[in-house]
């Protein structure tokens, strides 16, 4: 599977894309307001391993593309979709992009692509997504590719030892 934009290629990840994605995947400054990382080497391969083998899933409920810049032909991000409902038609996505590609509209390009994907590809209706309060730049991004603010969920996460919010954003096919 792939999806293209103006800049990027939204592509199925390789084992071979291991460093790239650690590079990312290991920054603290990346995985800040993330319920995960920073990783390990071991929780990169990990990752790896699991959305490659989804990939190869017939009902695949879990879409995990590695984000690539066409002109320098670098990953420098993930975006993920999952189908959290196929009888309800909705699905969750996410996403993170290296911190030497932040502020130029990426993380905003490859959402836009996966959202329009999602409901007219997959047939969902509702996708949502959620950021953490303090991630205003993620919450830009929300509002840009056109999702609406829905709601605060409190205490909805506990990462890193404490309870975190999360503001949830959704949009629906129209």
């Amino acid at each position: 599977m792939e999806l293209t934009t103006p800049r990027l290629l939204l592509r199925e990840f390789r084992t071979s894309d291991h460093a790239a994605v650690h590079a990312f995947a290991s920054d603290p400054e990346v995985t800040r307001y993330a319920d995960w990382g920073p990783n390990s080497l071991h929780d990169t391969t990990i990752f790896l391993t699991e959305v490659v083998r989804a990939a190869r899933d017939l009902h695949r409920c879990r879409i995990a593309l590695a984000v690539v810049d066409r002109e320098h032909d670098m990953l420098i991000g993930s975006i993920e979709l999952r189908i959290t409902s196929a009888s309800h038609q909705r699905g969750e996505m996410g996403y993170v992009v290296h911190p030497q590609w932040w502020g130029r509209g990426y993380a905003s390009e490859a959402a836009r692509a996966l959202l329009r994907w999602g409901h007219h590809e997959l047939g969902l209706h509702k996708i949502s997504a959620t950021c953490d309060p303090d991630n205003a730049a993620s919450a830009r991004v929300l509002a840009k590719i056109g999702m609406r603010r829905e709601g605060h969920l409190r205490e909805h996460l506990y990462v890193r030892g404490q309870w975190r919010d999360r503001l949830l954003y959704a949009a629906l096919a129209r």
